[in-house]
């Protein structure tokens, strides 16, 4: 469904992208997570038809993005970072305004408004002015803009930063049916749960290029790091738990094993805390999920 050949972008001496190739085959809902400058955003903007690549190329259901704009963005839908509506205008007048840049008109127009706007749990607000609506609401909206041509590629930036729970965990209900329903889905997220819970396959950027790519699984086996128990106890202790590395935080009570497979050795960890007269208060596995991996490849938490 998309596919991106060694695209670059350069901008005065920066190399904002360098050499990213991605292919998104049909039905896939594929994660691109990277810090802030890593180059995500610009190889959306060039995925998206908005800044052409200066060098490589990008491919939509066969049809090359910059020599046939027009036909392309008939297969495409993007969900941009920033609120793509017109305050003024009610839900239902934004939709009639998208679906008519894609010469769906009248009737049909009005179908697929009243559909979307039912699907993303706003009909009852329809006809209220944008400008009335929470955050959430306005990203429910531009989401149901970005499905007025039913494309078969939704291109999504960040689209639940800054918004309330409830509306975040409507718009996980509505990702997971367009997943679900066949669409392939390009998504970017600050928020590692996300990617993990919802992504086929995830690719990391920095410094402009893909530096690992796979499945949530395969980059846990490409990447085998160890788990963390932290153990909390009351009374006092020298922190040693005897055949175990521990680091030891005696003005808070912690010790902490970095280990693999920490709950195959959860059992034999309590019962040598036992016979050390460590007297355990809580223990707390972290295992090493997504953001583990994230941070051991880039260095850096994704909110920088």
């Amino acid at each position: 469904m998309l596919k991106v050949n060694s695209i670059t972008k350069t901008f005065d001496q920066f190399k904002a992208v360098n050499g990213i190739s991605l292919t998104l085959t049909p039905g896939m809902f594929y994660g691109l997570l990277g810090p802030n400058g890593a180059g995500k955003t610009t190889t959306i903007h060039m995925i998206s038809a908005i800044m052409p690549p200066d060098t490589g190329d990008i491919q939509i259901a066969g049809i090359d993005v910059y020599k046939h704009q027009q036909q392309v963005k008939m297969h495409m839908g993007v969900v941009p970072q920033e609120i793509a509506l017109y305050d003024e205008l009610s839900a239902f007048d934004n939709l009639l305004f998208w679906g008519s840049l894609y010469g769906i008109t009248g009737a049909d127009a009005k179908k697929q408004a009243n559909y979307l706007l039912e699907w993303v749990g706003l009909a009852d607000r329809k006809n209220d002015a944008v400008k009335t609506y929470s955050g959430g609401m306005k990203r429910r909206v531009n989401i149901a803009s970005a499905l007025m041509h039913n494309p078969g590629l939704i291109v999504m930036d960040e689209p639940t930063v800054g918004i309330d729970p409830q509306s975040r965990n409507k718009i996980y209900e509505l990702l997971d049916e367009m997943h679900t329903g066949g669409k392939t889905i390009l998504y970017t997220t600050h928020y590692m749960e996300e990617a993990e819970k919802m992504c086929d396959k995830i690719g990391v950027i920095d410094s402009g290029r893909i530096i690992a790519e796979g499945s949530l699984n395969e980059l846990k086996t490409n990447y085998s790091l160890d788990d963390s128990i932290v153990i909390t106890y009351t009374g006092n202790s020298d922190g040693i738990i005897p055949g175990y590395a521990t680091q030891h935080t005696a003005a808070a009570n912690e010790i902490i094993i970095q280990i693999k497979d920490a709950k195959g050795h959860l059992s034999d960890i309590v019962n040598k805390c036992s016979g050390a007269q460590i007297a355990i208060h809580n223990i707390d596995i972290k295992s090493s999920g997504l953001e583990a991996i994230f941070l051991h490849l880039t260095g850096r938490q994704l909110r920088d």
